[in-house]
Protein backbone atom coordinates (compact mmCIF):
# COMPACT_ATOMS: atom_id res chain seq x y z
CA UNK A 1 0.00 0.00 0.00
CA UNK A 2 0.97 3.19 -1.16
CA UNK A 3 0.88 6.15 1.33
CA UNK A 4 0.07 9.56 -1.04
CA UNK A 5 -2.11 11.32 1.77
CA UNK A 6 -0.46 14.71 1.33
CA UNK A 7 -0.92 17.49 -1.36
CA UNK A 8 2.04 19.72 -2.97
CA UNK A 9 1.39 23.23 -2.25
CA UNK A 10 3.63 26.19 -2.39
CA UNK A 11 6.83 23.50 -3.24
CA UNK A 12 5.96 21.03 -0.18
CA UNK A 13 4.23 18.09 0.69
CA UNK A 14 1.64 19.17 2.76
CA UNK A 15 -1.23 17.12 4.98
CA UNK A 16 -4.88 18.73 4.14
CA UNK A 17 -6.78 20.64 6.33
CA UNK A 18 -9.17 17.48 7.04
CA UNK A 19 -8.19 13.66 7.05
CA UNK A 20 -10.32 12.09 4.56
CA UNK A 21 -8.92 8.79 3.44
CA UNK A 22 -9.99 7.47 -0.26
CA UNK A 23 -8.26 3.95 -1.35
CA UNK A 24 -7.26 3.72 -4.68
CA UNK A 25 -8.09 0.45 -6.06
CA UNK A 26 -6.12 -2.07 -8.53
CA UNK A 27 -8.93 -2.50 -11.35
CA UNK A 28 -7.34 -5.83 -12.41
CA UNK A 29 -7.67 -7.28 -8.86
CA UNK A 30 -10.12 -5.14 -7.38
CA UNK A 31 -7.95 -4.88 -4.21
CA UNK A 32 -6.58 -1.11 -2.69
CA UNK A 33 -2.83 -0.55 -3.85
CA UNK A 34 -2.95 3.25 -2.03
CA UNK A 35 -4.25 5.63 0.15
CA UNK A 36 -4.82 9.14 -1.12
CA UNK A 37 -6.72 12.24 0.84
CA UNK A 38 -9.56 13.86 -0.47
CA UNK A 39 -9.55 17.48 -0.17
CA UNK A 40 -11.62 20.56 0.58
CA UNK A 41 -12.23 23.72 -0.40
CA UNK A 42 -9.74 24.96 2.09
CA UNK A 43 -7.07 22.83 0.74
CA UNK A 44 -8.19 24.69 -2.37
CA UNK A 45 -7.61 27.96 -1.32
CA UNK A 46 -4.06 27.17 -0.31
CA UNK A 47 -2.95 25.94 -2.98
CA UNK A 48 -4.36 28.81 -5.30
CA UNK A 49 -3.07 31.32 -3.15
CA UNK A 50 0.36 29.69 -3.45
CA UNK A 51 -0.08 30.26 -7.04
CA UNK A 52 -1.14 33.50 -6.55
CA UNK A 53 1.55 34.49 -4.92
CA UNK A 54 3.92 33.09 -7.29
CA UNK A 55 2.59 34.35 -10.46
CA UNK A 56 4.23 38.06 -10.76
CA UNK A 57 7.82 36.50 -10.60
CA UNK A 58 7.07 33.58 -12.93
CA UNK A 59 4.65 35.04 -15.32
CA UNK A 60 7.84 37.74 -15.74
CA UNK A 61 10.47 35.01 -16.21
CA UNK A 62 12.38 35.02 -19.96
CA UNK A 63 11.00 32.71 -22.33
CA UNK A 64 14.77 30.79 -22.27
CA UNK A 65 14.55 30.54 -18.41
CA UNK A 66 11.17 28.76 -19.09
CA UNK A 67 12.49 26.45 -21.64
CA UNK A 68 15.10 25.43 -19.52
CA UNK A 69 12.91 24.69 -16.87
CA UNK A 70 11.01 22.47 -18.94
CA UNK A 71 14.19 20.63 -20.66
CA UNK A 72 14.91 19.66 -16.80
CA UNK A 73 11.12 18.41 -16.55
CA UNK A 74 12.14 16.61 -19.86
CA UNK A 75 15.28 14.83 -18.29
CA UNK A 76 13.83 14.04 -14.67
CA UNK A 77 10.26 12.39 -17.13
CA UNK A 78 13.02 10.38 -18.80
CA UNK A 79 14.41 8.81 -15.77
CA UNK A 80 11.37 7.70 -14.31
CA UNK A 81 9.40 6.93 -17.49
CA UNK A 82 9.09 2.90 -16.69
CA UNK A 83 8.14 3.72 -12.85
CA UNK A 84 5.57 5.88 -14.63
CA UNK A 85 4.19 3.28 -16.85
CA UNK A 86 4.29 0.68 -14.48
CA UNK A 87 2.10 3.48 -12.50
CA UNK A 88 -0.59 3.83 -14.48
CA UNK A 89 -1.13 0.35 -15.49
CA UNK A 90 -1.18 -0.16 -11.57
CA UNK A 91 -3.82 2.65 -11.27
CA UNK A 92 -6.10 2.54 -14.25
CA UNK A 93 -5.06 -0.97 -16.05
CA UNK A 94 -3.71 -0.03 -19.29
CA UNK A 95 -1.83 -3.22 -20.43
CA UNK A 96 1.78 -2.59 -19.50
CA UNK A 97 2.26 -2.50 -23.25
CA UNK A 98 0.55 0.25 -24.23
CA UNK A 99 1.47 1.92 -20.89
CA UNK A 100 5.45 1.96 -22.12
CA UNK A 101 4.42 2.47 -26.05
CA UNK A 102 2.21 5.23 -25.26
CA UNK A 103 0.42 6.03 -21.90
CA UNK A 104 4.19 7.48 -19.99
CA UNK A 105 5.61 8.44 -23.28
CA UNK A 106 2.56 10.35 -24.19
CA UNK A 107 3.42 13.14 -21.61
CA UNK A 108 7.15 13.39 -22.92
CA UNK A 109 5.48 13.78 -26.57
CA UNK A 110 3.25 16.87 -24.80
CA UNK A 111 6.92 18.59 -22.95
CA UNK A 112 9.25 18.31 -26.30
CA UNK A 113 6.76 19.78 -28.36
CA UNK A 114 6.08 22.98 -26.32
CA UNK A 115 9.73 23.44 -26.08
CA UNK A 116 9.57 23.39 -29.85
CA UNK A 117 6.49 25.15 -30.22
CA UNK A 118 8.76 28.12 -27.77
CA UNK A 119 11.29 28.54 -30.50
CA UNK A 120 9.20 30.10 -33.23
CA UNK A 121 6.06 31.43 -31.25
CA UNK A 122 5.28 34.93 -31.30
CA UNK A 123 4.43 36.78 -27.84
CA UNK A 124 4.52 40.13 -29.37
CA UNK A 125 3.80 40.84 -32.61
CA UNK A 126 3.53 44.99 -34.13
CA UNK A 127 0.53 45.46 -36.40
CA UNK A 128 1.08 49.16 -38.17
CA UNK A 129 1.00 51.13 -34.65
CA UNK A 130 -0.36 49.07 -32.33
CA UNK A 131 1.20 45.91 -30.43
CA UNK A 132 -0.54 42.52 -30.35
CA UNK A 133 1.49 41.16 -27.08
CA UNK A 134 0.73 37.73 -25.70
CA UNK A 135 0.57 37.59 -21.77
CA UNK A 136 -0.09 34.51 -19.92
CA UNK A 137 -3.73 34.08 -18.21
CA UNK A 138 -3.04 34.02 -14.74
CA UNK A 139 -3.54 31.02 -12.23
CA UNK A 140 -5.13 27.94 -13.90
CA UNK A 141 -7.16 25.32 -12.09
CA UNK A 142 -6.69 21.75 -14.42
CA UNK A 143 -8.82 19.41 -13.52
CA UNK A 144 -8.44 16.06 -15.52
CA UNK A 145 -9.12 12.04 -16.32
CA UNK A 146 -8.03 9.28 -15.42
CA UNK A 147 -8.12 6.85 -18.70
CA UNK A 148 -5.14 8.83 -20.20
CA UNK A 149 -3.50 10.42 -17.07
CA UNK A 150 -0.35 11.36 -18.12
CA UNK A 151 -1.37 12.61 -21.80
CA UNK A 152 -4.45 14.79 -20.51
CA UNK A 153 -1.72 16.28 -17.23
CA UNK A 154 0.92 17.36 -19.14
CA UNK A 155 -0.62 18.69 -22.22
CA UNK A 156 -2.14 21.17 -19.61
CA UNK A 157 0.89 21.36 -17.39
CA UNK A 158 3.10 22.42 -20.22
CA UNK A 159 1.53 24.56 -21.94
CA UNK A 160 0.51 26.62 -18.63
CA UNK A 161 4.44 26.33 -17.82
CA UNK A 162 5.50 28.04 -21.51
CA UNK A 163 3.03 30.37 -21.02
CA UNK A 164 4.00 32.09 -17.48
CA UNK A 165 0.83 30.49 -15.66
CA UNK A 166 0.79 28.99 -12.56
CA UNK A 167 -1.65 26.72 -11.51
CA UNK A 168 -3.57 23.96 -9.54
CA UNK A 169 -4.30 20.10 -10.70
CA UNK A 170 -6.86 18.21 -9.28
CA UNK A 171 -6.57 15.12 -10.85
CA UNK A 172 -8.52 11.89 -10.93
CA UNK A 173 -9.35 10.03 -7.56
CA UNK A 174 -9.41 7.01 -9.26
CA UNK A 175 -6.37 6.87 -10.89
CA UNK A 176 -4.06 9.74 -8.96
CA UNK A 177 -1.57 8.22 -8.45
CA UNK A 178 0.81 9.06 -11.57
CA UNK A 179 -0.23 12.60 -10.90
CA UNK A 180 1.45 11.91 -7.66
CA UNK A 181 4.56 10.67 -9.48
CA UNK A 182 4.55 13.74 -11.58
CA UNK A 183 4.44 16.55 -8.74
CA UNK A 184 7.66 14.53 -7.57
CA UNK A 185 9.15 15.19 -10.96
CA UNK A 186 8.51 18.65 -11.33
CA UNK A 187 10.17 18.78 -7.46
CA UNK A 188 13.08 17.30 -8.64
CA UNK A 189 13.18 19.20 -12.39
CA UNK A 190 13.42 22.23 -9.21
CA UNK A 191 10.37 23.87 -10.29
CA UNK A 192 9.82 27.13 -8.55
CA UNK A 193 7.77 26.47 -5.04
CA UNK A 194 3.69 27.84 -5.84
CA UNK A 195 3.75 27.64 -9.81
CA UNK A 196 2.83 24.12 -9.73
CA UNK A 197 -0.08 22.55 -7.10
CA UNK A 198 -1.30 19.06 -6.80
CA UNK A 199 -4.93 19.05 -4.42
CA UNK A 200 -6.42 15.56 -4.61
CA UNK A 201 -10.10 15.19 -4.64
CA UNK A 202 -13.83 14.77 -6.16
CA UNK A 203 -15.52 16.93 -8.57
CA UNK A 204 -18.25 18.14 -6.60
CA UNK A 205 -16.02 19.38 -3.79
CA UNK A 206 -12.37 20.08 -5.07
CA UNK A 207 -13.35 20.93 -8.94
CA UNK A 208 -16.23 22.90 -7.83
CA UNK A 209 -14.06 24.78 -5.75
CA UNK A 210 -11.38 25.30 -8.35
CA UNK A 211 -14.12 26.41 -10.69
CA UNK A 212 -15.91 28.60 -8.53
CA UNK A 213 -12.45 30.03 -7.23
CA UNK A 214 -12.57 33.94 -7.75
CA UNK A 215 -8.50 34.22 -8.03
CA UNK A 216 -8.32 31.43 -10.64
CA UNK A 217 -8.79 32.92 -13.59
CA UNK A 218 -8.68 29.83 -16.06
CA UNK A 219 -10.27 26.27 -16.03
CA UNK A 220 -8.92 23.66 -18.13
CA UNK A 221 -11.29 20.48 -17.82
CA UNK A 222 -11.03 17.27 -19.78
CA UNK A 223 -14.03 14.42 -19.08
CA UNK A 224 -17.39 13.54 -19.67
CA UNK A 225 -19.89 15.96 -21.19
CA UNK A 226 -22.18 15.86 -18.28
CA UNK A 227 -18.71 17.02 -15.12
CA UNK A 228 -18.19 19.79 -18.08
CA UNK A 229 -21.49 21.27 -18.13
CA UNK A 230 -20.93 21.95 -14.12
CA UNK A 231 -17.44 22.66 -14.31
CA UNK A 232 -18.86 25.91 -16.58
CA UNK A 233 -21.94 26.51 -14.42
CA UNK A 234 -19.45 26.66 -10.96
CA UNK A 235 -17.27 28.83 -13.64
CA UNK A 236 -19.78 31.43 -14.75
CA UNK A 237 -20.42 33.58 -11.75
CA UNK A 238 -16.48 35.21 -12.31
CA UNK A 239 -16.63 34.83 -15.22
CA UNK A 240 -13.44 33.06 -15.83
CA UNK A 241 -12.23 31.37 -19.01
CA UNK A 242 -13.32 27.40 -19.29
CA UNK A 243 -11.80 25.16 -22.13
CA UNK A 244 -13.39 21.63 -22.20
CA UNK A 245 -12.03 18.25 -23.96
CA UNK A 246 -15.35 16.23 -23.40
CA UNK A 247 -16.81 12.91 -24.73
CA UNK A 248 -17.22 11.75 -28.39
CA UNK A 249 -18.82 9.15 -30.27
CA UNK A 250 -16.73 9.40 -33.15
CA UNK A 251 -17.41 7.61 -36.72
CA UNK A 252 -15.52 5.48 -38.71
CA UNK A 253 -16.27 5.39 -42.38
CA UNK A 254 -14.96 3.13 -44.64
CA UNK A 255 -15.34 3.76 -47.92
CA UNK A 256 -16.49 1.08 -50.71
CA UNK A 257 -12.95 1.36 -52.22
CA UNK A 258 -11.19 0.64 -49.04
CA UNK A 259 -9.60 -3.04 -48.08
CA UNK A 260 -12.52 -3.90 -46.43
CA UNK A 261 -11.19 -6.66 -44.05
CA UNK A 262 -7.39 -4.67 -43.39
CA UNK A 263 -10.02 -1.74 -42.56
CA UNK A 264 -12.71 -2.96 -40.25
CA UNK A 265 -9.71 -5.60 -38.16
CA UNK A 266 -7.31 -1.57 -37.96
CA UNK A 267 -10.75 -0.48 -36.57
CA UNK A 268 -11.29 -3.04 -34.04
CA UNK A 269 -8.11 -2.89 -32.77
CA UNK A 270 -8.51 1.31 -32.76
CA UNK A 271 -11.85 1.65 -30.57
CA UNK A 272 -10.70 -1.33 -28.15
CA UNK A 273 -7.02 0.18 -27.52
CA UNK A 274 -7.30 1.46 -24.20
CA UNK A 275 -9.98 -0.74 -23.16
CA UNK A 276 -11.69 1.62 -25.32
CA UNK A 277 -11.93 4.07 -23.02
CA UNK A 278 -11.01 7.05 -25.09
CA UNK A 279 -12.81 9.69 -25.94
CA UNK A 280 -12.07 10.04 -29.46
CA UNK A 281 -12.31 5.83 -29.94
CA UNK A 282 -13.73 5.18 -33.36
CA UNK A 283 -16.87 3.42 -31.69
CA UNK A 284 -19.19 4.11 -34.60
CA UNK A 285 -17.73 1.84 -37.60
CA UNK A 286 -20.24 2.45 -40.75
CA UNK A 287 -19.98 0.27 -43.80
CA UNK A 288 -21.42 0.02 -47.02
CA UNK A 289 -24.58 -2.00 -46.68
CA UNK A 290 -23.58 -4.40 -49.48
CA UNK A 291 -20.66 -5.50 -47.46
CA UNK A 292 -21.97 -5.31 -44.03
CA UNK A 293 -21.71 -9.61 -43.72
CA UNK A 294 -18.15 -9.16 -44.89
CA UNK A 295 -17.30 -6.48 -42.01
CA UNK A 296 -19.41 -8.75 -39.67
CA UNK A 297 -17.70 -11.68 -40.40
CA UNK A 298 -13.98 -10.05 -40.06
CA UNK A 299 -14.90 -7.91 -36.91
CA UNK A 300 -16.17 -10.92 -35.62
CA UNK A 301 -12.53 -12.76 -35.54
CA UNK A 302 -10.72 -9.27 -34.52
CA UNK A 303 -12.33 -9.30 -31.13
CA UNK A 304 -11.97 -12.80 -30.70
CA UNK A 305 -8.56 -12.76 -31.54
CA UNK A 306 -8.05 -9.90 -28.70
CA UNK A 307 -5.83 -11.27 -25.65
CA UNK A 308 -7.92 -9.90 -22.91
CA UNK A 309 -6.04 -10.24 -18.95
CA UNK A 310 -3.37 -9.18 -16.54
CA UNK A 311 -2.51 -5.77 -17.82
CA UNK A 312 1.13 -6.98 -16.24
CA UNK A 313 1.25 -9.41 -18.46
CA UNK A 314 3.31 -9.12 -21.97
CA UNK A 315 1.06 -9.35 -24.74
CA UNK A 316 -2.18 -8.25 -23.34
CA UNK A 317 -3.81 -6.24 -25.43
CA UNK A 318 -7.08 -5.52 -23.39
CA UNK A 319 -7.13 -4.69 -19.21
CA UNK A 320 -9.90 -4.26 -17.31
CA UNK A 321 -11.78 -0.98 -16.87
CA UNK A 322 -10.67 1.36 -14.79
CA UNK A 323 -13.01 1.03 -12.15
CA UNK A 324 -16.47 -0.61 -10.66
CA UNK A 325 -18.25 2.24 -11.63
CA UNK A 326 -17.12 2.14 -14.96
CA UNK A 327 -17.84 -1.91 -15.30
CA UNK A 328 -21.25 -1.57 -13.92
CA UNK A 329 -22.41 1.35 -16.91
CA UNK A 330 -20.57 -0.52 -20.04
CA UNK A 331 -22.43 -3.95 -18.52
CA UNK A 332 -26.05 -2.07 -18.50
CA UNK A 333 -25.23 -0.64 -22.44
CA UNK A 334 -24.66 -3.81 -23.47
CA UNK A 335 -27.40 -5.04 -22.06
CA UNK A 336 -29.20 -1.90 -23.28
CA UNK A 337 -28.30 -3.05 -27.13
CA UNK A 338 -29.66 -6.52 -26.99
CA UNK A 339 -32.68 -5.37 -25.64
CA UNK A 340 -33.22 -2.84 -28.30
CA UNK A 341 -32.58 -5.38 -30.82
CA UNK A 342 -28.86 -4.89 -32.26
CA UNK A 343 -27.33 -8.13 -33.16
CA UNK A 344 -24.50 -9.00 -30.86
CA UNK A 345 -21.69 -10.50 -33.20
CA UNK A 346 -19.13 -11.01 -30.51
CA UNK A 347 -18.65 -10.52 -26.41
CA UNK A 348 -21.38 -9.38 -24.47
CA UNK A 349 -22.51 -9.25 -20.89
CA UNK A 350 -20.56 -10.61 -18.05
CA UNK A 351 -16.87 -10.99 -17.53
CA UNK A 352 -14.48 -12.81 -20.00
CA UNK A 353 -13.98 -16.84 -20.09
CA UNK A 354 -11.36 -17.74 -17.29
CA UNK A 355 -11.63 -14.23 -15.27
CA UNK A 356 -13.54 -13.99 -12.24
CA UNK A 357 -12.04 -11.08 -10.95
CA UNK A 358 -11.67 -7.65 -12.01
CA UNK A 359 -13.30 -5.24 -14.16
CA UNK A 360 -12.38 -7.29 -17.16
CA UNK A 361 -15.63 -6.59 -20.14
CA UNK A 362 -16.00 -9.09 -23.49
CA UNK A 363 -14.67 -7.96 -26.61
CA UNK A 364 -18.08 -6.67 -27.62
CA UNK A 365 -19.28 -5.97 -31.31
CA UNK A 366 -22.82 -5.17 -31.94
CA UNK A 367 -23.98 -5.43 -36.18
CA UNK A 368 -27.07 -3.82 -37.68
CA UNK A 369 -26.90 -1.14 -35.69
CA UNK A 370 -29.40 2.03 -36.03
CA UNK A 371 -28.01 5.42 -35.30
CA UNK A 372 -31.17 6.22 -32.93
CA UNK A 373 -30.11 3.06 -30.55
CA UNK A 374 -28.70 3.98 -27.51
CA UNK A 375 -25.48 2.57 -28.22
CA UNK A 376 -25.09 4.24 -31.07
CA UNK A 377 -25.74 7.97 -29.02
CA UNK A 378 -24.04 7.77 -25.79
CA UNK A 379 -20.69 7.35 -25.36
CA UNK A 380 -19.85 3.86 -23.73
CA UNK A 381 -15.99 4.44 -23.24
CA UNK A 382 -15.59 0.14 -22.78
CA UNK A 383 -14.62 -1.85 -25.81
CA UNK A 384 -17.85 -1.57 -27.38
CA UNK A 385 -18.21 -1.02 -31.08
CA UNK A 386 -21.26 -0.58 -33.23
CA UNK A 387 -21.41 -1.64 -37.01
CA UNK A 388 -23.98 0.35 -38.89
CA UNK A 389 -24.68 -0.05 -42.64
CA UNK A 390 -24.80 3.32 -44.88
CA UNK A 391 -26.22 3.50 -48.32
CA UNK A 392 -23.73 5.84 -50.42
CA UNK A 393 -21.27 8.39 -49.28
CA UNK A 394 -23.52 11.28 -48.68
CA UNK A 395 -25.44 8.78 -46.05
CA UNK A 396 -22.25 8.38 -44.41
CA UNK A 397 -21.49 11.26 -43.99
CA UNK A 398 -25.28 12.62 -42.61
CA UNK A 399 -24.68 9.21 -40.55
CA UNK A 400 -21.29 10.11 -39.30
CA UNK A 401 -22.68 14.25 -38.26
CA UNK A 402 -25.88 12.85 -36.90
CA UNK A 403 -24.81 13.02 -33.24
CA UNK A 404 -24.17 15.92 -30.49
CA UNK A 405 -20.30 15.32 -30.28
CA UNK A 406 -17.69 16.30 -32.47
CA UNK A 407 -14.29 15.33 -31.29
CA UNK A 408 -12.72 12.90 -33.98
CA UNK A 409 -13.58 11.27 -37.14
CA UNK A 410 -12.14 8.49 -39.08
CA UNK A 411 -11.87 7.77 -42.62
CA UNK A 412 -10.35 4.97 -45.04
CA UNK A 413 -10.31 5.22 -48.58
CA UNK A 414 -8.10 3.99 -51.51
CA UNK A 415 -8.29 7.44 -52.97
CA UNK A 416 -6.63 9.89 -51.16
CA UNK A 417 -8.33 12.88 -52.74
CA UNK A 418 -11.28 10.83 -51.71
CA UNK A 419 -10.36 10.74 -48.38
CA UNK A 420 -9.82 14.39 -48.06
CA UNK A 421 -13.08 15.45 -49.22
CA UNK A 422 -14.65 13.50 -46.78
CA UNK A 423 -12.62 14.64 -44.27
CA UNK A 424 -13.08 18.23 -44.46
CA UNK A 425 -16.95 17.35 -44.52
CA UNK A 426 -16.96 15.77 -40.99
CA UNK A 427 -18.15 18.18 -38.18
CA UNK A 428 -15.12 17.08 -35.69
CA UNK A 429 -12.34 18.80 -34.42
CA UNK A 430 -9.99 16.09 -35.50
CA UNK A 431 -10.40 13.63 -38.14
CA UNK A 432 -7.96 10.60 -38.96
CA UNK A 433 -7.67 9.56 -43.11
CA UNK A 434 -6.15 6.02 -43.14
CA UNK A 435 -5.49 5.04 -40.03
CA UNK A 436 -2.88 8.42 -39.27
CA UNK A 437 -2.09 8.43 -35.82
CA UNK A 438 -2.33 11.56 -33.78
CA UNK A 439 0.14 14.20 -34.42
CA UNK A 440 1.49 16.11 -31.11
CA UNK A 441 1.85 19.07 -33.44
CA UNK A 442 -1.51 19.48 -33.90
CA UNK A 443 -3.68 20.05 -32.21
CA UNK A 444 -6.97 18.34 -30.44
CA UNK A 445 -10.27 19.22 -29.12
CA UNK A 446 -13.61 19.39 -30.69
CA UNK A 447 -17.18 20.64 -32.07
CA UNK A 448 -20.61 21.11 -30.46
CA UNK A 449 -20.73 18.63 -27.32
CA UNK A 450 -16.93 17.59 -27.13
CA UNK A 451 -16.10 20.21 -25.63
CA UNK A 452 -14.63 23.82 -27.22
CA UNK A 453 -10.91 25.08 -27.00
CA UNK A 454 -8.20 23.32 -28.42
CA UNK A 455 -5.13 21.51 -26.74
CA UNK A 456 -1.25 20.59 -28.20
CA UNK A 457 1.14 22.34 -29.59
CA UNK A 458 0.77 25.79 -30.60
CA UNK A 459 -3.26 25.75 -30.36
CA UNK A 460 -2.66 24.56 -26.47
CA UNK A 461 -0.12 27.40 -25.87
CA UNK A 462 -3.14 30.03 -26.88
CA UNK A 463 -5.43 28.98 -24.67
CA UNK A 464 -3.21 30.01 -21.72
CA UNK A 465 -2.67 33.65 -22.63
CA UNK A 466 -4.62 36.84 -22.76
CA UNK A 467 -4.01 38.64 -25.94
CA UNK A 468 -3.51 42.72 -25.05
CA UNK A 469 -3.47 45.60 -27.97
CA UNK A 470 -1.35 48.15 -27.19
CA UNK A 471 -2.77 51.09 -29.42
CA UNK A 472 0.50 53.59 -30.70
CA UNK A 473 3.38 51.46 -29.72
CA UNK A 474 5.08 52.78 -31.96
CA UNK A 475 5.01 56.76 -32.87
CA UNK A 476 3.89 57.68 -36.37
CA UNK A 477 6.84 59.21 -36.41
CA UNK A 478 9.01 56.14 -36.76
CA UNK A 479 6.85 54.56 -39.05
CA UNK A 480 7.04 57.69 -41.90
CA UNK A 481 11.08 57.09 -41.63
Amino acid sequence: MRDCRQFYIDGKWVSPTQADDYLVINPATEEPVATISLGGAVDVDRAVAAAKGVFKSYSETTLDDRAKILHRIIEVYQERMDEMAETISLEMGSPIGLSRAAQAPAGLAHLSEIVNVLRHFKFEELKGSTLMRKEPIGVCGLITPWNWPMNQIVCKVAPALAAGCTMVLKPSETAPLSAYLFAQILHAAGLPAGVFNLVNGDGPTVGTAISSHPDVAMVSFTGSTRAGVAVASAAAPTVKRVTQELGGKSANIILDDADLADAVMNGVQACFRNSGQSCNAPTRMLVPRSKMAEAVRAAEQAANATEVGNPFTEGTQLGPLASKAQFDKVQGLINTGIEEGATLVAGGPGRPHGLTKGYFVKPTVFADVRNDMTIAREEIFGPVLCILPYENEEDAIRIANDTPYGLSGFVTSGNIGRARRVAKRIRAGNVHINGARVDFGGCFGGYKQSGNGREWGEAGLEEFLELKAVFGYEPSSNRDR
